[in-house]
């Protein structure tokens, strides 16, 4: 039978990816560095200063007060 090269790709262990991705938080902060790699921009207008909205894990522009996600668009 031949190797499935899908299943033996290199890739992250499972303890490897536990302890970037293990917890609710972890993950949230992976994702923005992701979407933004040098820090928050607005998709609206461009800005920069913001704040988190925990209740509804958005962030919200202090110039246009635009609500953006780490998880929108994807």
């Amino acid at each position: 039978m031949a190797k499935n090269m899908i299943q033996f790709q290199k890739g992250k262990s499972i303890h490897e990816f536990l302890s970037e991705y293990g917890t609710e938080d972890k993950c949230q902060d992976s994702l923005f560095r992701l979407r933004w790699p040098h820090g928050f921009s607005c998709p609206n207008c461009g800005g920069s200063k913001f704040c988190e909205l925990k209740s509804r894990d958005l962030y919200q522009c202090h110039k246009c007060h635009h609500q953006a996600s780490v998880k929108a668009g994807t």
